[in-house]
Parts: C-alpha cells; structure tokens; sequence
C-alpha cells in the first residue's frame, strides 16, 4: 500500500476508532484495531424471531475471512428482554447453536441516555427510517466503511447476505484506489529514471 493510500486512511473519520467497549470478558475492545477495515455491527440478541441472523452473519463473516471485513456484535437486552443471559452464556449461546466466531462483545444499552457511546455516535451519523434516529428491534445494522464513515444502516429485516454486495462494492472501490496509487508510483519512478541523478531528462 502507498504512503499516501495509508495516509488518507489515517486522516480519515478518526472518531470511530477511539472507542473502546468492553468485550465479553470485561476488557476494552479497542476500535483502532479495526483501521483500514469494513466493519459490520449488529445489535444482537439471543430470543428474538431475528436470531437465526447469528447464522447468516456468521456465512458472512467466512465467506470475508482475510478481506479486511469484521462483523461485530453487541448484545442488548431491551427489546422484550430477548437477551437475558450472563456475557458468557451468550457466548455459549452463539457458538453452540450457530458456529459464531467473529466477536460478541458485551451485553450494552442502544437507546436512552444510558447508550453505549458506540450506539450514540452510529445513530448520530446515520438516521433510520423516516429520520428516527433510534434503533427499533435487535438485528439492526450499521456498515463503516474503512475510514471509519458509517456508511450504511440496514433495519432488523435486511438479511446479512444481502448486505454483501454492498460490501463488494466498498472492496472494489479500495481496490481501484489502490491500482490507481500503485500505478502513480510506477508511473513517478519511471520518469525519475529516466531523469537519472542529474535530475536532468535523459533522451535514449
């Protein structure tokens, strides 16, 4: 990757990468380690009719295995109460009955003055349905793109597998980016060369 690719990942909405909830061990879940990648978070919970969403997130999460894409969950118990469990029978919970291996974090509140700071700043850049800022069900979902912009928010009945084509064109675009930059460095080295030490353009 060029300097300047990394840079303006680096520059980019640094806001979402100081975060750092709890995981489902209590410690902190740094956001920084997610720069430069696609991130998919979910509120999720274990008693709800969206539940068997944990399987196709978790088709989701293997068919972008080593892609730079991470899906994340957050447990949240206020809807009908439909998350009860302790952080680690959800853990149980979701690895038993749906093979999850990417990361369920700790069990947070996603409305109220109570929200998870996380929640707070994802509702805040991008409004749901006719401009409601809350969330209304379990299984919603917010898609960041790799500098950190929320990019997309998807309502409790969007199927995860849907969302992959979003994420395809969000790879592609960073995938243009990167031969257009790849290129520019040929391009400048190329013309340096043929300049020579003397900076000076050399005629073959």
């Amino acid at each position: 990757m060029s300097e300047s690719l990394s840079s303006s990942i680096r520059s980019s909405n640094d806001k979402f990468y100081e975060f750092e909830p709890k995981d489902s061990n209590e410690k902190p879940y740094s956001f920084d380690q997610l720069k430069g990648q696609i991130v998919l978070i979910v509120n999720v919970a274990s008693k709800c009719g969206f539940t068997p969403q944990y399987k196709e997130l978790e088709i989701l999460n293997k068919k972008y295995y080593g892609k730079n894409v991470q899906i994340i969950g957050f447990p949240c118990n206020q809807f009908l109460r439909q998350e009860p469990g302790t952080s680690e029978q959800i853990a149980d919970f979701c690895y038993m009955n749906y093979g999850v291996t990417f990361p369920v974090l700790n069990k947070i509140k996603v409305n109220g003055r109570n929200a998870d700071p996380v929640y707070k700043y994802l509702k805040d850049q991008k409004a749901g349905i006719l401009g409601f800022s809350f969330i209304k069900w379990n299984f919603e979902k917010f898609l960041i793109d790799r500098e950190g912009n929320v990019v997309k928010r998807y309502s409790s009945f969007t199927k995860p597998e849907t969302i992959g084509q979003k994420i395809d064109e969000l790879l592609k675009e960073y995938e243009d980016e990167t031969d257009k930059e790849d290129y520019k460095e040929e391009e400048d080295e190329e013309e340096q060369g043929k300049r020579g030490k003397t900076g000076k353009l050399l005629v073959v």
